[in-house]
């Protein structure tokens, strides 16, 4: 049966060495291949090309600005301090976490869409707006958004790391300097909600612990005990109902 087998392979392999010789033996007698040319000699082409390869570097670029600009960050890291603090390892799944926040980030940030709708969008789709003009008008409401969730701490640091006058109003802060603010502003936000959640859980640790101990059940993991208890506390508090009602109205 091994005899047969390996005679099996070697057939095979010497009749994929055969296709390749043929293979190549047609590109040796193949007549070269002119390639089509860009048609970019034109300035005006080079300036359409300029322009597809920028829309598609935004497209690209497209789901870390919705992480960096939107409420996105907080929701993400509340709800995978929610999993850790349970003990749950893998449940519920990352795509479930990641579909929760994206719809409530949907959720929370659809005023201010609406409004990058109405002043920008419609208008440039209407000819009434310049692409500038529509742009600038469109990075309003997210601004808006940004100055009411950053902390006036976090916001000077990167005024004072960018060596800029003091503000006068939000107006003279540039968009690259309050993108980073609103960024760590709502990561210690997430970790100061990630903290209160952890409260009660280990209280539930310390006391399955100190009850181990006490019985002399030693060997014991008191993780294996635990996890029902955090459980049934979560789903009799109506924990998801809690933290997701903080959630949005934090961002009110």
């Amino acid at each position: 049966m091994r005899a047969k087998k390996w005679a099996l392979k070697l057939n095979l392999i010497t009749c994929i060495a055969l296709l390749m010789m043929i293979f190549l033996a047609g590109l040796a007698k193949a007549q070269p291949i002119d390639l089509p040319s860009l048609g970019i000699e034109e300035p005006e082409d080079v300036a359409l090309t300029l322009q597809i390869l920028f829309l598609l570097t935004i497209l690209s670029l497209a789901p870390a600005i919705v992480i960096m600009v939107t409420s996105f960050t907080r929701i993400v890291v509340v709800l995978s301090f929610v999993r850790s603090a349970l003990a749950t390892q893998n449940m519920p799944p990352n795509q479930v976490i990641i579909a929760l926040a994206l719809f409530l980030t949907f959720f929370t940030m659809a005023p201010y869409w609406q409004q990058v709708n109405e002043v920008a969008l419609q208008p440039y789709l209407q000819g009434e707006l310049s692409y500038e003009e529509a742009v600038a008008e469109a990075v309003e409401p997210v601004r808006t958004f940004m100055l009411r969730q950053t902390r006036e701490k976090d916001l000077a640091l990167f005024v004072s790391l960018a060596d800029l006058g003091r503000p006068r109003g939000p107006e003279d802060i540039p968009t690259y300097v309050l993108i980073p603010a609103f960024i760590i502003s709502e990561l210690k936000t997430a970790f100061q909600i990630g903290f209160l959640i952890y409260i009660p859980f280990l209280v539930i640790d310390m006391v399955v612990a100190s009850t181990l101990m006490s019985m002399g059940m030693l060997m014991l993991p008191p993780v294996m005990i635990s996890l029902p208890f955090k459980i049934l506390l979560f789903v009799l508090v109506d924990g998801w109902h809690l933290v997701v009602r903080s959630l949005v109205l934090g961002f009110n």
